[in-house]
């Protein structure tokens, strides 16, 4: 899954993509095909920062920088397109412009979003979050934070299946950075295994997160090595779908993975 933040302020490469204060459509899709080409098979769009201490933006801005890449995403590459949104409204437009997948870091919290998503029809991807982005850093606590992430996951699941959108639509993701301590996400690292076992597709995201930068003192720029090295850490502790920024050399470092795996099946 590649990202393409559609906004001034994400943590990684915000307003990378912005010719003053207005968004470049064709810088994007230059992007889109870039990553599309270098081996992704999802593209996550997002129209609202969810890094710690981000603020809200107002609907009628998301919707503006969303909608206009979902469509040209749709119309010019195979891919599936993801759309990075808790708002109901969003999910509901977005749908309706071709995207294929919902992902969800309030995993239908928000008001409306659940009964949103049910009637897209689309798959849907629950996160784990503790808190606001804006205020999810301040000293999160667990008791056990992986018992707390499955717990809380397992518990969104079913509000999702008692809505009608079927298990086998929904993927989740243990929210690595959302309201976690370094030591939360090496836990949730670990024990991957344990949240695989409730029995659903996982997403993971560590590309560029701070706890690389927190543990080797690395600026944003210079996370590649240590994110490929969480993604390969991932795979082979369950992962189904990484989301990286970092494409062609995450998919190179997969691709070696799945070398693995295929010898492991033919020996079998």
């Amino acid at each position: 899954m590649g990202v393409i933040n559609t906004t001034p302020d994400s943590f990684s490469d915000g307003g990378t993509l912005y010719r003053g204060k207005r968004l470049d459509i064709d810088r994007t899709m230059q992007r889109a095909h870039s990553m599309a080409e270098a081996g992704a098979a999802i593209l996550d769009i997002g129209g609202e920062s969810t890094r710690p201490g981000a603020t809200a933006v107002s609907l009628q801005e998301e919707m503006d920088r969303v909608l206009p890449v979902v469509e040209r995403v749709k119309a010019e590459l195979e891919v599936v397109c993801s759309v990075d949104t808790s708002a109901p409204e969003v999910m509901r437009a977005a749908a309706a412009a071709g995207a294929g997948l919902l992902n969800d870091v309030r995993a239908l919290t928000r008001e409306g979003a659940l009964a949103a998503a049910a009637a897209t029809g689309l798959p849907v991807c629950l996160m784990h979050m503790r808190g606001e982005p804006d205020t999810m850093q301040s000293a999160p606590r667990y008791t056990d934070v992986v018992r707390d992430v499955c717990d809380f996951l397992n518990t969104r699941v079913a509000v999702c299946e008692a809505q009608g959108i079927a298990r086998h639509q929904l993927v989740l993701d243990p929210g690595f950075g959302f309201g976690k301590t370094v030591e939360h996400n090496l836990q949730l690292l670990q024990a991957l295994p344990r949240i695989s076992a409730l029995g659903l597709p996982l997403l993971v995201g560590l590309s560029r997160k701070s706890m690389i930068g927190n543990l080797l003192g690395r600026a944003v720029d210079a996370r590649l090595p240590a994110s490929l090295a969480l993604a390969v850490l991932a795979v082979e502790r369950g992962a189904s779908i990484i989301r990286s920024h970092d494409v062609a050399a995450t998919a190179d470092a997969l691709a070696m993975c799945a070398a693995l795996d295929d010898l492991g099946e033919e020996q079998e």
